[in-house]
């Protein structure tokens, strides 16, 4: 392993496993550089980078050497944000605690009007820090979104650029990820907080719609897994609800080779779906029905064993035509610990009953199963690659592939050949004790797309030899 890499391991990584198993036990670097750390524009795919600052701290434009271009505090609920092509921002506002959804999702122009919002999906009690600041009383309601964890726009099938991809920005329809509380006695005698997925018009009228409760018998649990999650222990008393998919992320699968090859399952209108509590990747299709999935279970079949285990994942979804790799599927593989099964020491209720104290970002091919290209750790070193919530990977239009570790509030670029050609270190740090500076998602996106903004300078960043860096003694 080069200097470069190995200062960027131990030192800006921010936080390092100490004790494998448990991925509560983590050590926090106490002091380590922020912002762009390294930064090699001749082998970058330059452009800018959209982050969520943590706690509250809004949405923040970076440049490609780390300077803060414009950040929208009024932004403040779940995301992921998105920038769309003439500088319109997207995303979520007023976070509603403690469900982890926003009551509003919301496209503003680059001047902060408002250019469409949805609200209507359900009425709902307020958030709860509304009735802690005396803005509302306990018995009010409100007309929420109810989105959480992700939202597509018509045109950008999966979120982020590519020469095929065209966001709409002033019609179109929009899907979301959101809650609905139901009870649905095949899955749980508990009140389930379900994931709802819904397309709305420019004028707000529900066009579809798909609840994961009615598909359980369709997601491949064993009889261990479905007693698991009937008796799950996974009840929030502050959300007195049950969260028992955790679904973290819903896109189109968009044109694609494999369906233009006559494969059905892989329709350019289906949804691929990712529930982080039960190591699923799925697709949806429009009749409701999944013709395709990955999970729960990676043991029972010789193709999935070589894939190896995913856990905790997030953000896996084909990728777009004109990028290298396209067709492919793409997956933040977290580790850390999820999944219904049998009770063992480790998970007696059998909920969360799959641990892995690394990350890993694989491509694969989803109609053979074959990994095309996976980055991890090796070894003992494994864990200094972990982030085992959040985080998301993008592939660029060079062939590079945009990494966020989320945990660790890191946003890097690599090669193919793993090398890192840039790297940004978050640094809005929460006020909690310990402090985080997680990233939820972060995003490149091309300089054309905000024409208000003049061209950066693009100076390289190079770090100093780890031997070397210290703090001089006081």
């Amino acid at each position: 392993m080069d200097k470069e890499n190995r200062w960027l391991q131990l030192m800006l990584a921010g936080l390092i496993t100490i004790v494998l198993g448990n991925p509560s036990t983590n050590a926090v670097v106490s002091v380590f550089p922020t912002g762009t750390t390294i930064y090699k524009p001749d082998k970058t795919w330059n452009g800018y980078t959209i982050i969520d600052a943590a706690d509250g701290q809004g949405t923040v434009l970076l440049d490609m050497n780390g300077n803060e271009l414009r950040r929208w505090p009024e932004l403040d609920g779940m995301g992921p944000f998105r920038i769309l092509p003439g500088g319109y921002i997207m995303g979520g506002d007023v976070r509603r605690n403690p469900y982890q959804e926003s009551v509003v999702l919301k496209q503003l122009d680059w001047d902060g009007n408002e250019v469409w919002r949805y609200d209507r999906a359900e009425e709902t009690a307020v958030p709860s820090q509304s009735i802690e600041s005396g803005e509302a009383k306990e018995d009010d309601t409100v007309w929420a979104s109810r989105q959480h964890h992700d939202w597509q726009r018509e045109g950008d099938h999966i979120g982020y650029y590519s020469p095929t991809t065209a966001p709409l920005t002033s019609s179109g329809k929009t899907m979301v990820l959101a809650h609905k509380n139901v009870y649905a006695p095949a899955v749980s005698n508990m009140r389930l907080e379900d994931d709802y997925i819904y397309e709305v018009d420019w004028e707000g009228d529900v066009l579809w719609e798909w609840l994961a409760s009615d598909h359980i018998d369709e997601f491949g649990f064993s009889e261990d897994a479905r007693n698991a999650i009937f008796r799950s222990t996974e009840f929030d008393e502050d959300r007195q609800s049950a969260d028992w998919l955790h679904i973290n992320s819903a896109n189109y699968l968009g044109p694609n080779k494999w369906y233009e090859a006559g494969d059905e399952r892989f329709h350019p209108d289906h949804i691929m779906i990712s529930s982080r509590t039960a190591n699923i990747i799925a697709i949806i299709a429009r009749d409701g029905s999944i013709p395709w999935r990955l999970g729960p279970d990676y043991s029972i079949d010789q193709k999935l064993n070589e894939i190896g285990q995913i856990i905790g994942q997030h953000n896996p979804h084909l990728i777009p035509g004109g990028l290298p790799g396209a067709g492919n599927l793409l997956v933040f593989d977290n580790g850390g610990t999820g999944g219904y099964g049998f009770s063992n020491p480790a998970a007696p209720d059998g909920v969360n009953s799959m641990t892995r104290d690394s990350s890993r970002v694989l491509e694969i091919n989803p109609s053979t199963l074959e990994v095309v290209w996976e980055y991890t750790k090796a070894g003992t070193e494994r864990f200094q690659f972990y982030s085992w919530y959040v985080s998301n990977a993008q592939r660029l239009p060079n062939g590079n592939t945009m990494v966020n570790e989320g945990m660790n509030g890191r946003v890097f670029e690599l090669t193919r050949e793993g090398e890192i050609v840039w790297e940004y270190v978050s640094p809005f740090f929460s006020d909690t004790d310990p402090p985080s500076h997680r990233i939820y998602r972060a995003y490149r996106l091309p300089y054309d797309w905000i024409p208000q903004l003049e061209l950066p300078e693009e100076r390289p960043v190079i770090p100093p030899a780890l031997g070397e860096f210290r703090i001089p003694a006081q």
